[in-house]
C-alpha cells in the first residue's frame, strides 16, 4: 500500500516581493504540487485590500497592518502534516517565521525552518535571545548551502542541506559565439550587494570597450545614490531596468552576454543559477557559498569583494578569451543540474517525512 504524501503548508514570500526567497518558494510550491502534495501557500505579505493599497508606502503602518492580516492567515496551517517556514534574518524573522512556527508547534504540527540568509552570522551572534529560543521551535532546519550550514554548526546548531532549485525549461542555454560585451546585473539595489562597484568596474571595461553597455535589473533603497554614480561617470551606456516580472526573467539573461556580481554578503544567489542556466559567463566576488558555486576558473571568474578593478580586469578577460569564457559557461550549465527538482525531490521528502524529534532541532548549550 502507498503511504499517502504528507500535506504540506509553505510560509514564504510571495513574488510580490521580488526576489530569491519568493523565487524560491514558488519552485518548491510548483514542484511539490506536481509530485502529489497537497499544498497550502501561506504569503507573508499578504495583498492589502485595494481601499489600503497607499499604506504600502509606509513602512511603520505597512507593518502593522501587514501582520494584522498575515497572522489570522496562520489558521490555515490547521489542515497541514508538514509546517514548511521560509526564513530570512533580523527583524523578518521575528515577524514572520517565529509567528508561523509558533502556530505550527501549537497545533502540533511537524515544523522545518528553511533558513536562507547570508546575514545568519551576525544574525545568530548578536540577536541573543531574540533568535535562539525561537530557533528550538523547529523540529529540523535546513539551509541551502554549506556555508550557511558551516554557520550554523559553529552557533551550534545541526542542519540539513538542499540547495536552491532552478527551473532549466525556463532558461534557453546559448553559446555566445560571438560574446558581445552586454553585460547584466542582476542583483536587488541594496547596499551589501554593492552594485555601485558593478557600475564602477563597468566605467573601466567600457574604456576598453567602447561599445559595452551595462543593464542594471532590480530595486532597492540605493536605486537613488547608483543613478547619481552612474550619471557622474558620464556613461550613456547604463540602463536601470527596474523590477523584473519573473516571468521576463529568462528573456533578460538572454538578452545579455556576461553577467556580474559584485556582493559582499551573500549565501546561494539564485541569480547565479539563472545565469548559469541561460549560458552567461559570470564573474563574482567570492563570498558565500559563491566559492563553492562558481569554482574560480573552472565555471566562473571570483575576484575579492570590495575591489572593482578586480572585477573590471575579469569582465576584461572574459571579453579577451571568449573561447575559454564559453568553455566555463558549458561546464556551468552541466553543474547547475544539481540543482534542480528532480535533484532535490527526494530530499524534501525525507526532510516532510522522517519522524520528528521531540525537543526540535539539535542546539548546542551555549547556543541556548
Amino acid at each position: 500500500m502507498n503511504r499517502r504524501k504528507p500535506r504540506v503548508a509553505v510560509v514564504a514570500a510571495s513574488l510580490d516581493i521580488l526576489g530569491g526567497q519568493g523565487v524560491q518558494a514558488r519552485s518548491l510550491v510548483d514542484g511539490l504540487r506536481e509530485d502529489g502534495y497537497v499544498v497550502t501557500f501561506v504569503p507573508i505579505n499578504p495583498r492589502f485590500p485595494r481601499a489600503l493599497g497607499w499604506i504600502r508606502n509606509l513602512r511603520g503602518l505597512r507593518t502593522i497592518v501587514n501582520q494584522a492580516i498575515y497572522l489570522p492567515m496562520l489558521s490555515r496551517l490547521v489542515s497541514a502534516d508538514v509546517v514548511h517556514v521560509f526564513s530570512a534574518s533580523y527583524w523578518s524573522f521575528l515577524l514572520a517565521p517565529v509567528p508561523a512556527m509558533i502556530a505550527a508547534r501549537a497545533m502540533n504540527k511537524r515544523t522545518v525552518l528553511h533558513y536562507h540568509s547570508g546575514e545568519a552570522d551576525d544574525h545568530l551572534a548578536n540577536w541573543g535571545r531574540l533568535v535562539h529560543p525561537w530557533l528550538g521551535l523547529a523540529h529540523e532546519i535546513v539551509v541551502p548551502s554549506e556555508y550557511l550550514r558551516d554557520v550554523f554548526a559553529r552557533h551550534g546548531y545541526d542542519t540539513r542541506v538542499i540547495p536552491n532549485v532552478v527551473d532549466l525549461s525556463k532558461f534557453q542555454y546559448r553559446e555566445r559565439r560571438p560574446l558581445q560585451p552586454r553585460v547584466l546585473s542582476a542583483r536587488n539595489l541594496e547596499r551589501y550587494y554593492r552594485v555601485d562597484l558593478v557600475i564602477e568596474a563597468f566605467a573601466r571595461f567600457s574604456a576598453e570597450v567602447p561599445a559595452a553597455t551595462l543593464t542594471v535589473a532590480g530595486y532597492g533603497s540605493e536605486e537613488g545614490r547608483l543613478r547619481g554614480l552612474a550619471a557622474s561617470l558620464g556613461s550613456d551606456a547604463i540602463r536601470f531596468a527596474g523590477k523584473i516580472n519573473p516571468a521576463a526573467v529568462p528573456q533578460l539573461y538572454a538578452e545579455h552576454d556576461i553577467f556580474v556580481s559584485a556582493a559582499v554578503l551573500d549565501n546561494q544567489p539564485v541569480s547565479i543559477l539563472e545565469a548559469f542556466s541561460a549560458g552567461l559567463p559570470v564573474v563574482s566576488t567570492s563570498t558565500g557559498d559563491i566559492p563553492l558555486m562558481v569554482g574560480h576558473g573552472e565555471i566562473g571568474l571570483l575576484v575579492a569583494p570590495g575591489d572593482p578593478v578586480a572585477l573590471a580586469e575579469a569582465m576584461t578577460a572574459i571579453w579577451r578569451a571568449p573561447e575559454e569564457a564559453r568553455q566555463r559557461a558549458a561546464r556551468a550549465r552541466r553543474e547547475v543540474v544539481k540543482y534542480t527538482w528532480s535533484a532535490v525531490r527526494d530530499k524534501w521528502a525525507a526532510v516532510y517525512t522522517e519522524p520528528a524529534p521531540l525537543d526540535g532541532v539539535s542546539v548546542a548549550p551555549e547556543a541556548r
